[in-house]
């Protein structure tokens, strides 16, 4: 039998972390749970993120017969993933920014954070910086403004460029060489991220770690024809016709609404 994965999110950003997945276990299928009616998560209440969270992942669990859950938002997965594993008992996957790999490969000990504020100024993430980059220089940037920018280019709406380059400015003149992308949205941007920091910054995001991590928990696929079923949900009342094109695109076969309260 195939296993039933649940990718969460606020938003199109944890399919950053979809795609790898899909490509690790191509034969798994694939519920897309995003909550965009509370999007962007990272200027949210931490308790308001944590028991809404909680109780849509929850419902989502036991209504979809749901085997691994992966938490593919940051801003979440710094706060829930402990009351969320006390609630359920299917293996829950989180993302961690890539801060240690970033460390071990920037050649001039000098590097950055790009996240959502809560992410950027929660304690998790100087834990993170004091165990694997102790020995950096590491600055940290905090963006809401990209999260929505990411949701833009995914309902194939403008995105402005002059807004874009404001909130990259501090990012290039920080002469950092390694750039962690410490937010699911962020990758969905990387060619432009690339395109204005420059082919001197590298870009590190978490993707291709949680889906070996998940591939182990799941176990090998038996073929690799790539059968896999995929739905998308979402929490508001509608999504716009960009939104649903390029969910379709990406090759999910229902675009529903989550039906349930928090």
């Amino acid at each position: 039998m195939s296993a039933t994965i649940l990718v969460f999110d606020s938003g199109v950003g944890g399919l950053s972390i979809f795609s790898e997945l899909q490509l690790s276990l191509p034969n798994a299928n694939y519920y897309y749970l995003f909550d965009n009616a509370r999007l962007p998560y990272g200027e949210l209440d931490e308790q308001e993120l944590i028991s809404g969270c909680v109780s849509l992942i929850s419902a989502a669990v036991t209504e979809l017969s749901i085997d691994v859950v992966v938490v593919a938002c940051n801003s979440a997965s710094t706060l829930v993933l402990p009351s969320l594993r006390e609630k359920l008992t299917v293996p829950i996957v989180g993302v961690v920014p890539a801060i240690k790999p970033a460390a071990q490969l920037s050649t001039s000990k000098h590097i950055g954070l790009l996240a959502t504020p809560g992410t950027v100024n929660r304690s998790y993430t100087d834990d993170l910086i004091c165990q694997f980059a102790s020995d950096c220089k590491v600055e940290r940037f905090g963006s809401s403004q990209l999260v929505l920018m990411a949701e833009s280019k995914l309902a194939k709406e403008h995105i402005n460029q002059a807004e874009l380059n404001r909130v990259l400015a501090p990012i290039k003149q920080s002469g950092i060489d390694t750039l962690v992308l410490g937010c699911t949205h962020f990758p969905i941007l990387k060619g432009e991220l690339q395109n204005y920091l420059g082919e001197s910054v590298l870009l590190l995001d978490s993707a291709k770690a949680i889906a070996a991590r998940v591939k182990v928990i799941v176990g090998e696929p038996a073929t690799s024809e790539g059968n896999s079923v995929c739905h998308a949900l979402f929490t508001t009342n509608k999504i716009g016709s960009g939104l649903e094109a390029t969910l379709r695109e990406w090759g999910f076969s229902s675009v529903n609404r989550f039906m349930t309260a928090y």
